[in-house]
Protein backbone atom coordinates (compact mmCIF):
# COMPACT_ATOMS: atom_id res chain seq x y z
CA UNK A 1 0.00 0.00 0.00
CA UNK A 2 1.40 3.73 -1.35
CA UNK A 3 -1.05 6.25 0.07
CA UNK A 4 -0.16 9.75 0.51
CA UNK A 5 -1.86 10.91 3.34
CA UNK A 6 -2.29 15.00 3.88
CA UNK A 7 -2.65 15.35 7.21
CA UNK A 8 -5.64 17.60 8.31
CA UNK A 9 -4.06 21.13 9.35
CA UNK A 10 -5.88 24.04 9.84
CA UNK A 11 -4.00 26.85 8.00
CA UNK A 12 -6.56 26.55 5.12
CA UNK A 13 -9.28 27.02 7.66
CA UNK A 14 -9.14 31.12 7.31
CA UNK A 15 -9.95 30.64 3.87
CA UNK A 16 -12.34 28.29 3.31
CA UNK A 17 -14.55 29.95 6.01
CA UNK A 18 -14.50 33.28 3.47
CA UNK A 19 -16.28 30.94 0.99
CA UNK A 20 -19.31 31.39 -0.78
CA UNK A 21 -22.44 30.28 1.64
CA UNK A 22 -24.21 27.13 0.32
CA UNK A 23 -26.70 27.02 -1.62
CA UNK A 24 -29.52 23.97 -1.95
CA UNK A 25 -28.00 20.65 -3.97
CA UNK A 26 -30.49 21.25 -6.49
CA UNK A 27 -28.57 23.02 -9.11
CA UNK A 28 -26.24 25.69 -8.38
CA UNK A 29 -24.02 27.76 -10.07
CA UNK A 30 -20.30 30.08 -9.10
CA UNK A 31 -18.78 31.15 -11.57
CA UNK A 32 -15.32 33.29 -10.74
CA UNK A 33 -13.40 35.05 -12.92
CA UNK A 34 -9.27 34.48 -13.48
CA UNK A 35 -7.78 31.52 -12.29
CA UNK A 36 -6.30 28.67 -13.57
CA UNK A 37 -9.61 27.41 -15.61
CA UNK A 38 -10.30 30.66 -16.87
CA UNK A 39 -13.81 30.43 -16.45
CA UNK A 40 -13.97 27.35 -19.07
CA UNK A 41 -14.98 24.52 -16.73
CA UNK A 42 -17.91 23.71 -15.14
CA UNK A 43 -17.22 21.11 -12.43
CA UNK A 44 -20.71 19.16 -11.81
CA UNK A 45 -21.34 17.66 -8.57
CA UNK A 46 -23.91 14.78 -7.97
CA UNK A 47 -25.17 14.54 -4.05
CA UNK A 48 -26.17 11.27 -3.04
CA UNK A 49 -28.27 12.77 -0.10
CA UNK A 50 -27.63 16.34 0.37
CA UNK A 51 -30.09 16.43 3.36
CA UNK A 52 -27.11 15.29 5.81
CA UNK A 53 -25.92 18.02 8.04
CA UNK A 54 -22.37 17.90 7.05
CA UNK A 55 -22.85 18.04 3.15
CA UNK A 56 -24.69 21.74 3.14
CA UNK A 57 -22.54 23.14 5.87
CA UNK A 58 -18.40 21.94 5.34
CA UNK A 59 -18.18 20.20 2.21
CA UNK A 60 -19.94 22.23 -0.49
CA UNK A 61 -19.26 25.78 0.53
CA UNK A 62 -15.44 24.35 0.71
CA UNK A 63 -15.87 22.72 -3.15
CA UNK A 64 -17.19 26.27 -4.38
CA UNK A 65 -14.48 27.87 -2.98
CA UNK A 66 -11.79 26.16 -4.11
CA UNK A 67 -13.17 25.79 -8.13
CA UNK A 68 -14.16 29.76 -7.64
CA UNK A 69 -10.26 30.41 -6.53
CA UNK A 70 -9.63 28.55 -9.57
CA UNK A 71 -11.73 29.97 -11.91
CA UNK A 72 -14.37 26.97 -12.36
CA UNK A 73 -18.20 27.29 -12.28
CA UNK A 74 -20.19 24.92 -10.06
CA UNK A 75 -23.41 23.05 -10.44
CA UNK A 76 -24.80 20.47 -8.59
CA UNK A 77 -27.85 18.40 -8.30
CA UNK A 78 -29.30 15.55 -5.30
CA UNK A 79 -29.91 11.66 -5.73
CA UNK A 80 -31.94 11.99 -2.95
CA UNK A 81 -30.68 8.17 -1.78
CA UNK A 82 -31.70 7.16 -5.55
CA UNK A 83 -28.73 5.44 -7.35
CA UNK A 84 -31.22 5.20 -10.43
CA UNK A 85 -31.83 8.92 -9.66
CA UNK A 86 -27.69 9.56 -9.68
CA UNK A 87 -27.43 7.80 -12.67
CA UNK A 88 -30.02 10.35 -14.49
CA UNK A 89 -28.48 13.43 -12.72
CA UNK A 90 -24.57 12.65 -13.75
CA UNK A 91 -25.93 11.98 -17.47
CA UNK A 92 -28.06 15.74 -16.59
CA UNK A 93 -24.53 17.19 -15.35
CA UNK A 94 -22.60 15.76 -18.65
CA UNK A 95 -25.57 16.58 -20.92
CA UNK A 96 -25.60 20.87 -19.43
CA UNK A 97 -21.76 20.69 -20.04
CA UNK A 98 -19.87 19.22 -17.21
CA UNK A 99 -16.09 19.11 -17.49
CA UNK A 100 -15.27 17.36 -14.56
CA UNK A 101 -17.90 15.44 -12.66
CA UNK A 102 -17.41 15.07 -8.62
CA UNK A 103 -19.57 12.13 -7.49
CA UNK A 104 -20.53 10.96 -4.15
CA UNK A 105 -22.11 7.89 -4.85
CA UNK A 106 -25.19 6.64 -3.37
CA UNK A 107 -24.27 2.96 -4.42
CA UNK A 108 -20.55 2.61 -5.10
CA UNK A 109 -21.73 -0.54 -7.97
CA UNK A 110 -24.58 1.02 -9.17
CA UNK A 111 -23.37 4.06 -10.40
CA UNK A 112 -19.80 2.94 -11.92
CA UNK A 113 -21.74 2.77 -15.97
CA UNK A 114 -22.19 6.55 -15.21
CA UNK A 115 -18.36 6.53 -14.36
CA UNK A 116 -17.84 4.48 -17.54
CA UNK A 117 -20.23 6.90 -19.74
CA UNK A 118 -18.54 10.23 -18.62
CA UNK A 119 -15.00 8.84 -18.55
CA UNK A 120 -15.88 7.90 -22.31
CA UNK A 121 -17.26 10.98 -22.80
CA UNK A 122 -13.76 12.75 -21.91
CA UNK A 123 -15.22 13.80 -18.36
CA UNK A 124 -12.81 12.78 -15.77
CA UNK A 125 -14.36 11.57 -12.63
CA UNK A 126 -13.55 12.26 -8.69
CA UNK A 127 -15.31 9.69 -6.72
CA UNK A 128 -15.84 12.16 -3.53
CA UNK A 129 -15.63 10.40 0.04
CA UNK A 130 -17.09 7.12 -1.16
CA UNK A 131 -15.33 4.42 -3.14
CA UNK A 132 -15.76 3.90 -6.72
CA UNK A 133 -14.36 0.32 -7.92
CA UNK A 134 -13.23 1.99 -10.88
CA UNK A 135 -9.04 2.48 -11.46
CA UNK A 136 -10.32 5.52 -14.01
CA UNK A 137 -11.70 7.62 -11.32
CA UNK A 138 -10.02 9.84 -8.91
CA UNK A 139 -10.60 8.79 -4.88
CA UNK A 140 -10.04 11.77 -2.33
CA UNK A 141 -11.93 10.83 0.76
CA UNK A 142 -10.25 10.75 4.70
CA UNK A 143 -8.22 7.52 5.89
CA UNK A 144 -11.59 5.55 6.71
CA UNK A 145 -9.39 2.68 7.98
CA UNK A 146 -7.96 4.60 10.69
CA UNK A 147 -11.60 5.83 11.30
CA UNK A 148 -12.39 2.79 12.28
CA UNK A 149 -9.06 2.36 14.39
CA UNK A 150 -9.51 5.70 16.42
CA UNK A 151 -13.22 4.90 17.02
CA UNK A 152 -12.16 1.04 18.06
CA UNK A 153 -9.67 2.75 20.51
CA UNK A 154 -11.32 5.25 22.19
CA UNK A 155 -14.49 2.57 22.97
CA UNK A 156 -11.67 -0.18 23.93
CA UNK A 157 -9.88 2.31 26.50
CA UNK A 158 -13.25 3.02 28.34
CA UNK A 159 -14.60 -0.51 27.85
CA UNK A 160 -11.55 -3.34 26.36
CA UNK A 161 -14.39 -6.40 27.43
CA UNK A 162 -18.08 -7.69 27.89
CA UNK A 163 -21.18 -7.70 25.21
CA UNK A 164 -20.11 -5.51 22.34
CA UNK A 165 -22.41 -3.73 19.24
CA UNK A 166 -21.61 -3.14 16.17
CA UNK A 167 -23.81 -0.52 14.02
CA UNK A 168 -21.97 -0.56 10.36
CA UNK A 169 -22.99 1.66 7.69
CA UNK A 170 -24.98 1.17 4.42
CA UNK A 171 -24.12 -2.19 2.89
CA UNK A 172 -23.39 -0.49 -0.67
CA UNK A 173 -21.08 1.75 0.67
CA UNK A 174 -17.45 0.65 1.21
CA UNK A 175 -16.62 2.82 3.66
CA UNK A 176 -18.72 0.19 6.31
CA UNK A 177 -16.12 -2.30 5.65
CA UNK A 178 -13.19 0.30 5.40
CA UNK A 179 -14.03 1.66 9.01
CA UNK A 180 -14.77 -2.33 10.60
CA UNK A 181 -11.44 -3.08 9.11
CA UNK A 182 -10.02 -0.26 11.08
CA UNK A 183 -11.87 -1.74 13.96
CA UNK A 184 -10.28 -5.03 13.77
CA UNK A 185 -6.77 -3.47 13.57
CA UNK A 186 -7.56 -2.21 17.08
CA UNK A 187 -7.87 -5.15 18.89
CA UNK A 188 -11.71 -5.74 18.07
CA UNK A 189 -12.88 -9.54 16.83
CA UNK A 190 -13.69 -9.60 12.97
CA UNK A 191 -17.03 -10.48 11.49
CA UNK A 192 -18.70 -13.37 13.18
CA UNK A 193 -15.67 -13.60 15.41
CA UNK A 194 -15.32 -13.05 19.34
CA UNK A 195 -12.07 -13.19 21.56
CA UNK A 196 -11.27 -14.07 25.62
CA UNK A 197 -12.53 -10.74 26.57
CA UNK A 198 -15.11 -9.30 23.64
CA UNK A 199 -18.47 -11.11 22.39
CA UNK A 200 -19.75 -9.56 19.66
CA UNK A 201 -23.84 -9.81 20.56
CA UNK A 202 -24.91 -7.77 17.51
CA UNK A 203 -23.48 -6.61 14.17
CA UNK A 204 -25.48 -5.51 11.15
CA UNK A 205 -25.17 -2.72 8.51
CA UNK A 206 -27.98 0.01 8.32
CA UNK A 207 -29.90 1.00 5.08
CA UNK A 208 -28.84 4.87 4.09
CA UNK A 209 -26.77 5.21 7.71
CA UNK A 210 -30.28 6.36 8.65
CA UNK A 211 -30.55 7.08 12.11
CA UNK A 212 -34.20 5.94 12.83
CA UNK A 213 -33.02 2.34 11.23
CA UNK A 214 -30.00 2.78 13.92
CA UNK A 215 -32.07 3.13 16.90
CA UNK A 216 -34.60 0.18 15.93
CA UNK A 217 -31.38 -1.86 15.30
CA UNK A 218 -30.30 -0.88 18.97
CA UNK A 219 -33.28 -1.60 20.58
CA UNK A 220 -33.51 -4.88 18.73
CA UNK A 221 -29.86 -5.61 20.35
CA UNK A 222 -30.35 -4.40 23.67
CA UNK A 223 -33.89 -6.75 24.16
CA UNK A 224 -32.16 -10.02 22.86
CA UNK A 225 -29.58 -9.32 24.99
CA UNK A 226 -31.38 -8.43 28.12
CA UNK A 227 -30.06 -4.92 27.99
CA UNK A 228 -26.68 -6.21 28.50
CA UNK A 229 -24.47 -4.38 26.37
CA UNK A 230 -20.77 -2.64 27.68
CA UNK A 231 -19.99 -1.14 24.38
CA UNK A 232 -21.60 -0.02 20.72
CA UNK A 233 -19.33 0.94 18.10
CA UNK A 234 -21.31 2.99 15.85
CA UNK A 235 -19.41 4.04 12.22
CA UNK A 236 -21.17 7.81 11.93
CA UNK A 237 -22.71 10.19 14.61
CA UNK A 238 -25.99 9.79 12.56
CA UNK A 239 -26.45 6.62 13.52
CA UNK A 240 -24.91 7.21 17.31
CA UNK A 241 -27.75 9.52 17.64
CA UNK A 242 -30.18 6.63 17.43
CA UNK A 243 -28.29 4.36 19.21
CA UNK A 244 -27.69 7.13 22.26
CA UNK A 245 -31.58 7.69 22.08
CA UNK A 246 -32.33 3.26 22.15
CA UNK A 247 -29.57 3.20 25.21
CA UNK A 248 -31.41 6.63 26.81
CA UNK A 249 -34.81 4.47 26.93
CA UNK A 250 -33.20 2.28 28.96
CA UNK A 251 -31.57 4.24 31.32
CA UNK A 252 -28.10 3.15 29.65
CA UNK A 253 -26.68 6.40 27.79
CA UNK A 254 -23.53 7.90 29.84
CA UNK A 255 -23.39 3.90 30.82
CA UNK A 256 -22.15 2.27 27.76
CA UNK A 257 -19.62 4.03 25.65
CA UNK A 258 -20.64 4.88 21.81
CA UNK A 259 -18.75 5.83 18.75
CA UNK A 260 -19.16 8.27 16.12
CA UNK A 261 -17.63 10.31 13.19
CA UNK A 262 -18.07 13.55 11.52
CA UNK A 263 -18.20 16.27 13.83
CA UNK A 264 -21.69 16.78 13.92
CA UNK A 265 -23.03 19.26 16.16
CA UNK A 266 -25.18 17.42 18.02
CA UNK A 267 -22.27 14.52 18.20
CA UNK A 268 -19.74 16.19 19.44
CA UNK A 269 -22.28 17.74 22.11
CA UNK A 270 -23.07 14.47 23.48
CA UNK A 271 -19.45 14.02 23.80
CA UNK A 272 -19.03 16.96 26.21
CA UNK A 273 -22.19 15.50 27.72
CA UNK A 274 -20.52 12.05 28.14
CA UNK A 275 -23.54 10.08 26.37
CA UNK A 276 -20.96 9.63 23.41
CA UNK A 277 -17.29 8.50 23.87
CA UNK A 278 -15.34 9.90 20.82
CA UNK A 279 -16.18 11.51 17.58
CA UNK A 280 -13.65 10.99 14.82
CA UNK A 281 -13.66 14.60 13.11
CA UNK A 282 -12.83 14.78 9.59
CA UNK A 283 -12.87 18.33 8.65
CA UNK A 284 -15.03 18.10 5.66
CA UNK A 285 -13.39 21.86 4.67
CA UNK A 286 -10.28 20.06 3.53
CA UNK A 287 -11.90 17.52 2.14
CA UNK A 288 -13.87 20.01 0.21
CA UNK A 289 -10.95 21.87 -0.99
CA UNK A 290 -8.77 19.00 -2.02
CA UNK A 291 -11.64 18.05 -4.47
CA UNK A 292 -12.44 21.26 -5.43
CA UNK A 293 -8.15 21.88 -6.20
CA UNK A 294 -8.22 18.59 -8.26
CA UNK A 295 -10.93 19.49 -10.17
CA UNK A 296 -9.64 22.54 -11.04
CA UNK A 297 -6.57 20.50 -12.03
CA UNK A 298 -8.24 18.02 -14.14
CA UNK A 299 -10.06 20.50 -16.18
CA UNK A 300 -6.09 21.38 -17.54
CA UNK A 301 -5.14 17.88 -17.66
CA UNK A 302 -7.16 15.04 -17.36
CA UNK A 303 -5.14 12.47 -16.28
CA UNK A 304 -5.64 12.03 -12.56
CA UNK A 305 -2.04 10.59 -11.93
CA UNK A 306 -1.23 14.21 -12.96
CA UNK A 307 -3.16 15.70 -9.86
CA UNK A 308 -0.76 17.28 -7.14
CA UNK A 309 -0.62 15.01 -3.89
CA UNK A 310 -2.08 11.39 -5.26
CA UNK A 311 -0.98 8.15 -4.22
CA UNK A 312 -2.02 4.84 -4.89
CA UNK A 313 -3.76 1.77 -3.26
CA UNK A 314 -5.13 -1.63 -3.67
CA UNK A 315 -9.05 -1.25 -3.36
CA UNK A 316 -10.99 -4.69 -2.20
CA UNK A 317 -12.06 -5.09 -5.22
CA UNK A 318 -8.19 -5.32 -6.60
CA UNK A 319 -8.09 -2.36 -8.11
CA UNK A 320 -5.32 -0.20 -8.15
CA UNK A 321 -6.86 3.10 -6.99
CA UNK A 322 -5.16 6.83 -7.47
CA UNK A 323 -6.21 8.70 -4.35
CA UNK A 324 -5.52 11.46 -2.13
CA UNK A 325 -6.37 10.42 1.67
CA UNK A 326 -6.17 12.80 4.50
CA UNK A 327 -6.11 12.20 7.88
CA UNK A 328 -8.94 12.08 10.52
CA UNK A 329 -8.73 12.73 14.26
CA UNK A 330 -10.06 11.59 17.31
CA UNK A 331 -12.14 13.57 19.31
CA UNK A 332 -12.96 13.03 23.25
CA UNK A 333 -14.15 15.10 26.37
CA UNK A 334 -10.44 15.42 27.09
CA UNK A 335 -9.95 17.52 23.43
CA UNK A 336 -13.09 19.10 22.85
CA UNK A 337 -11.61 22.44 22.24
CA UNK A 338 -9.70 21.43 19.23
CA UNK A 339 -13.06 21.49 17.01
CA UNK A 340 -13.90 25.21 19.25
CA UNK A 341 -10.31 26.45 18.43
CA UNK A 342 -11.12 25.56 14.62
CA UNK A 343 -14.23 27.33 14.36
CA UNK A 344 -15.83 24.24 13.63
CA UNK A 345 -18.27 24.80 16.26
CA UNK A 346 -18.81 27.33 19.22
CA UNK A 347 -18.85 27.13 22.32
CA UNK A 348 -22.33 27.10 23.64
CA UNK A 349 -23.67 24.79 21.08
CA UNK A 350 -20.84 22.49 22.04
CA UNK A 351 -21.51 22.70 25.80
CA UNK A 352 -24.99 23.30 25.92
CA UNK A 353 -26.93 21.22 28.90
CA UNK A 354 -23.28 20.20 30.26
CA UNK A 355 -22.70 20.47 33.85
CA UNK A 356 -19.69 22.43 34.81
CA UNK A 357 -16.65 20.13 34.80
CA UNK A 358 -18.36 17.63 33.11
CA UNK A 359 -15.43 18.45 29.82
CA UNK A 360 -12.73 20.95 30.38
CA UNK A 361 -14.07 22.55 26.73
CA UNK A 362 -16.61 23.74 28.72
CA UNK A 363 -15.08 24.97 32.01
Amino acid sequence: MNIRRLAAGLAVTGVILGACSSNSGGASAGAASGGAAAGDCTVGMSWNNYQEERWAKWDEPAIKAALAAGGATYDSNDAKSSAETQANNVDNLISKGAKVLIILAQDGTAIKPSVTKAINAGVPVIAYDRLIEDPTALYITFDNVLVGKLQAEAVLKAKDSGNFVIIKGNKTDANANFLRQGMVQAGVPDVGQNSDKIKIVGETYTDNWDPKNAQTEMEQFLTANGNKVDAVLSENDGMAGGVVAALHNQGLDGKVPVSGQDGDIAALNRVALGTQTVDVWKDARLLGKAAGDAAVALCQNKDIKKVPNVGSFKSPGGNDMTSILLTPQAITKDNLNVVVDAGWIDKGKLCQGVPAGKAPACG
